[in-house]
């Protein structure tokens, strides 16, 4: 292996008549510099390169690494390829984002079904874009990057989110069917305050739960944990803080001709 004369002249085959084919007379022998192991994918020679990210999400990082590398120039056969980590959050991404949109639909005709209305449905489901105001703000104070496991907390949102407005509505349609009370304002406020403490006690019991998880950035095996329990705590307290506020307001002012539609339909089911 330390002669290349004798690496040229090594026997790789020999002909039916006889005749020895050397390697020298295929292949171009030389000493030169090159890596250790040569690995192979899909019968073509492949370079790892590795990398880790820090503080930064992996898009964004590697969106860069295109962006510098786009002037490189490759010489003919060569290409690289992006792989990973970011193909399998891409990949469960893509497969999160048609998740999400069969839950919030899925979250929208179990609404229809209970309340017989699309209107109150709707009204409940303001909820959700209310979470996501909290949720997104709290990503930006902390790590200012949206990972698989933020996204998941993102649907765990609606389910959430979308809890304290049945407790605020359903207890409307109560005061109005079995406890006596018109549609008006003093109807909204009484529902309203009742409804304040078991509201904030659901909420809060969930945000304290999740508080240790929040203090605990950069331990090892929290790198999950962590980003989820940022976007549910964020997105808890404004979804409960506005919720208090925006429900009341929205349903006093178009939620009297669905209140009617619904205490009809149950009416019909009885």
């Amino acid at each position: 292996r330390t002669d290349i004369d004798k690496i040229q002249n090594t026997i790789i085959k020999i002909l039916p008549d006889g005749s020895k084919v050397k390697l020298s007379e295929v292949a171009e022998v030389y000493e030169a510099t090159g890596p250790n192991v040569i690995n192979r994918e899909n019968a073509q020679r492949r370079i790892v390169v590795l990398a880790n990210t820090a503080n930064r999400d992996i898009e964004s990082v590697v969106t860069d690494i295109e962006t510098k590398l786009k002037s490189l120039e490759l010489k003919e056969g060569y290409f690289i390829q992006y792989d990973g980590q970011l193909e399998s959050q891409k990949k469960g991404m893509n497969l999160l984002y048609l998740l999400g949109a069969l839950s919030l639909v899925g979250v929208y005709i179990v609404l229809f079904m209970h309340f017989k209305s699309s209107m109150m449905a709707l009204q409940i489901m303001i909820n959700i874009p209310l979470a996501l105001i909290g949720s997104i703000f709290a990503v930006y104070l902390t790590d200012k990057s949206f990972s698989l496991a933020s996204m998941v907390a993102f649907v765990t949102l609606c389910g959430i989110a979308s809890r304290n407005g049945i407790m605020m509505l359903t207890h409307y349609m109560h005061l109005v069917e079995h406890e006596g009370e018109k549609f008006n304002k003093e109807m909204i406020i009484r529902g309203s305050l009742e409804r304040l403490v078991p509201v904030l006690m659901t909420a809060l019991t969930a945000i304290l739960a999740l508080i240790p998880i929040l203090l605990s950035k950069g331990e090892p095996g929290k790198e999950i944990l962590y980003p989820l329990s940022v976007v549910i705590v964020g997105g808890l307290l404004s979804s409960t803080l506005l919720d208090i506020i925006i429900t009341p307001v929205v349903f006093y002012n178009f939620g009297k001709s669905a209140l009617e539609k619904s205490l009809k339909g149950e009416s019909h089911e009885i």
